[in-house]
């Protein structure tokens, strides 16, 4: 299936219901659009031609049936991802051709889109596989990341979206593979990677206003997840969870997608709602729960 069919297919659901969330006021949003990574992938990435697939046990134990679909956890991560901007442009054609444009413009003016990225970009591409380090210092790098989220922004703001919510990155520091990799034999938090994670929050949170400030009739809002996080991590048992340091499959200190697999099902804990993390990089359904509640609470009323 095409991933702009499976994003119709969420909005017709969103247009049947009249909407999917309530802001204060009474106002109403038609449509939820996400743009991400993995930490919020549903399973569109079953149709991606890559490597870095989950569709099969342990994934998805949890969810309906304990059928893998596609998600990194054991079951409901936060809300349906869409594609990327290229798509999702193709996708706003599908919706004029069904709802009629100014249908179309009203529900994009309406709804509420959320970005999640540069927890890859910092984990993965600087820190684990060191690529950018050849390219880049911290500072510049970062830089960098915050003009790409700031020009994808603009783009949906040209495609006339309004409420945009981005998050900021978590503490990449303290995942279970970053702590194997680079905690020691203690395996402790990395405090050079939660110090990346907070001076590109700090640039993006400042870009974000700037742009709040100059966008008309937008509501661009940066989405402070680092702290949140960082305090199950330090205190889980503050919130019911026994281990922090690794995840539920396997070994949970380096299993990952295609290495968090049927094999591993031996290793593999049973019960993961005393886990902060599923594998050793992605939250279980229950961390994603208490992180979705508390953004919810601190941030809907920007969007009124």
């Amino acid at each position: 299936m095409e991933l702009w069919s499976v994003m119709f297919a969420c909005l017709s659901v969103c247009l049947a219901a009249e909407a999917i969330i309530t802001l204060p006021g009474n106002e109403t949003i038609p449509a939820l659009i996400l743009f991400g990574d993995s930490i919020i992938d549903t399973g569109n990435n079953n149709h991606l031609l890559t490597a870095l697939k989950c569709n099969f046990p342990p994934y998805g134990r949890d969810f309906q049936g304990g059928i893998p679909t596609g998600r990194f956890s054991n079951g409901k991560s936060v809300i349906p991802l869409s594609e990327q901007l290229e798509q999702f442009k193709e996708y706003i054609g599908k919706v004029k051709e069904n709802f009629g444009e100014e249908k179309t413009n009203f529900i994009l003016s309406k709804s509420l889109v959320l970005v999640v990225s540069s927890s890859n970009d910092i984990a993965n591409t600087y820190f684990a596989f060191g690529v950018r380090k050849l390219q880049y210092d911290i500072p510049t790098y970062t830089d960098m990341l915050v003009q790409i989220a700031s020009s994808f922004v603009k783009d949906l703001y040209g495609l006339g979206l309004r409420r945009i919510g981005v998050f900021g990155a978590p503490p990449l520091g303290c995942l279970p593979f970053i702590r194997t990799l680079f905690g020691g034999i203690e395996r402790m938090c990395s405090e050079e990677i939660n110090m990346a994670s907070k001076t590109y929050n700090s640039k993006l949170s400042a870009q974000l206003h700037n742009l709040n400030q100059s966008l008309p009739q937008a509501k661009v809002v940066y989405i402070h997840v680092y702290d949140p996080l960082l305090d199950i991590v330090q205190n889980p048992t503050k919130y019911g969870f026994e281990v922090a340091d690794r995840g539920c499959c396997g070994t949970g200190t380096i299993e990952l997608a295609v290495l968090c697999n049927p094999l591993d099902l031996l290793l593999s804990c049973t019960d993961d709602s005393k886990y902060v993390f599923w594998d050793s990089y992605h939250p279980t359904q229950r961390t994603h729960q208490i992180l979705v509640s508390e953004t919810i609470k601190t941030y809907i009323n920007y969007f009124a």
